[in-house]
């Protein structure tokens, strides 16, 4: 059995040399690059001469990272190993990973797919929580049996077969600054509305808080986010940023429509209110209570 890394490229000069470094031991390392205009291309030649070059055009009307899903599956199309591990440049596989994925492959057996827990470096620092982890990833399969469908930058991998689970870590340096997180969330955001909206859903005034307000919550609480410290804090309060991006977005592709009740205030209380009381499990009782009293402060001070 043989291992064929397939990867996608474009301008990762600062990055693609340590993750390659940590696959050079596969049989196979091919990579498909989207016209890159930095170093990644003469980087990567010192580690495989399967370096295929790709131009979507100008035109990407599904937007770049949903296209960048096009590029991940023809990476995948150029393998000819028997096992294909898919990785992003940000992705470094640990000692311990390339051990146990060796194992599977030698093993030769029917389970055709194996997900493997991503830990993801945010800002510096692993996320072990806020949703960040273990963050499972299909990344390790026998050929021919996955596809990218290239529809959405949120998109899971297809997979046929019997899926197993690996023990090992995937290191994945995902957000190294706030420039990249921001920079990333307007893209993200356009493609979710818009994913959203070709579904045929529609927002209402009262998502402006609870869309923002339920991620947070989510996040900070249910997923333990308080446990990552400020990081998870921080990170909590940009995914939320996100969502409620999602919600303006989508409020204005439906023409920016106007609130039609009679006591506005009221009603965004009566919201606040309810999202308190739909999350309260997902805290403590002292949690719960910090959480009601700095609320009851907010509206106080706007009455």
């Amino acid at each position: 059995m043989t291992l064929s890394v397939a990867i996608a490229t474009f301008n990762e000069e600062k990055k693609i040399a340590d993750c390659l470094e940590s696959v050079k031991w596969a049989d196979e390392i091919v990579i498909v690059d989207e016209k890159s205009s930095d170093e990644t291309v003469q980087i990567a030649k010192k580690f495989t001469k399967k370096i295929f070059s790709v131009d979507h055009g100008s035109n990407h009307s599904l937007g770049y990272d949903t296209m960048f899903h096009k590029t991940k599956q023809l990476a995948l199309d150029k393998c000819t190993c028997n096992w294909i591990l898919s990785l992003d440049a940000d992705e470094r596989v640990t000692p311990e990973l390339r051990d146990e994925i060796k194992k599977i492959i030698a093993a030769n057996q029917d389970v055709s797919n194996f997900q493997i827990p991503r830990k993801n470096m945010i800002f510096g620092q692993w996320l072990e929580h806020t949703g960040w982890y273990p963050d499972y990833q299909i990344r390790l399969f026998r050929r021919g049996t996955v596809r990218w469908p290239c529809k959405s930058v949120h998109e899971l991998i297809q997979v046929d077969g019997q899926t197993g689970s690996l023990k090992s870590d995937l290191e994945h340096f995902q957000y190294t600054s706030v420039e990249q997180f921001i920079d990333r969330l307007n893209r993200y955001t356009t493609n979710d509305a818009n994913f959203l909206i070709d579904k045929g859903e529609k927002v209402v005034w009262s998502d402006a808080i609870s869309f923002p307000a339920d991620e947070f919550l989510r996040r900070f609480f249910f997923w333990e986010g308080y446990k990552d410290g400020l990081h998870g804090l921080v990170l909590s309060l940009l995914q939320a940023v996100s969502r409620l991006v999602v919600f303006c977005k989508m409020w204005e592709r439906q023409g920016f429509s106007s609130y039609s009740g009679n006591n506005f205030l009221k009603d965004v209380e009566l919201e606040i209110e309810k999202t308190i009381s739909n999350w309260n499990h997902w805290s403590t009782v002292s949690e719960k209570n910090l959480l009601k009293k700095t609320i009851r402060k907010v509206i106080n001070k706007l009455q």
